[in-house]
């Protein structure tokens, strides 16, 4: 039996782009892509959690699994704890977060993150991917993470920073953050514990509440860069990046 349970927050209140989970792509909806592309992986049980009966109701119209949580969370780890205590499977190690609104990332990449953190024992780790736009340097849409080192395809590095615009295009060792986290079940138990910081409401990233508390981040390399759905040009992108592939 695997010892990573994978769950995907989403919620209907997305101010950049209302009703983003539920806009469709070869006629399924954003989440439910997203939602595949974890199963595909096949490194342990899926499950979408969410506050929205529209959304639970459109994962179970297809056949997916998903958990009604309580509509307000501060986060989507705070929302993904809530399910996994609902849940109440046994023997679980980790539990890896996959953000519900990037129907594009590979599958490769979830599966080469969990032997990461397995492997190396890790507590709390993420993926970084290179950076080939420098223009994405300074798109607030995309959040970027610095780390002590420079990464490669084998191995991990320790994030210090992460951030959606800086003027320091000096900084080295910068890459395209990828929305997915992989927790060990203390690890995750001791964050959502955590008071929201200054720096996580006043730039929308919950990493940066373990950063603050000088929680320690992992980053592993990503294979590719996927293209998440912020606004509605992403969105027309990504369809129609999509619907060429079928």
């Amino acid at each position: 039996m695997s010892k990573t349970l994978i769950l995907i927050p989403s919620r209907l209140g997305a101010k950049r782009l209302p009703g983003k989970p539920l806009l469709e792509i070869n006629k399924k909806s954003i989440i439910y892509h997203v939602y595949k592309k974890a199963v595909d992986a096949k490194i342990g049980k899926v499950f979408v959690a969410t506050g929205d009966k529209k959304i639970y109701k459109n994962i179970i119209s297809q056949g997916g699994k998903c958990v009604l949580t309580k509509k307000n969370h501060k986060s989507g780890t705070d929302r993904i704890y809530e399910a996994f205590k609902q849940l109440k499977l046994k023997n679980i190690k980790y539990v890896l977060n996959i953000q519900g609104d990037e129907p594009l990332i590979d599958k490769n990449d979830i599966i080469n993150l969990n032997k990461n953190v397995i492997y190396n024992n890790l507590k709390f780790c993420t993926l970084g991917a290179k950076i080939k736009d420098k223009k994405k340097l300074k798109d607030e849409n995309v959040v970027k993470v610095v780390t002590k080192h420079k990464l490669n395809k084998k191995g991990f590095a320790e994030a210090e920073k992460f951030f959606r615009k800086s003027k320091l295009n000096e900084l080295k060792n910068v890459y395209h953050h990828v929305g997915i986290y992989q927790f060990s079940v203390s690890k995750l138990k001791k964050f959502v514990r955590l008071n929201q910081t200054k720096n996580e409401k006043k730039f929308k990233l919950e990493q940066l509440r373990a950063l603050d508390n000088n929680i320690k981040i992992n980053v592993v390399l990503a294979k590719t860069t996927p293209l998440g759905i912020d606004t509605k040009s992403d969105y027309k992108k990504v369809k129609k990046l999509m619907e060429r592939a079928t």
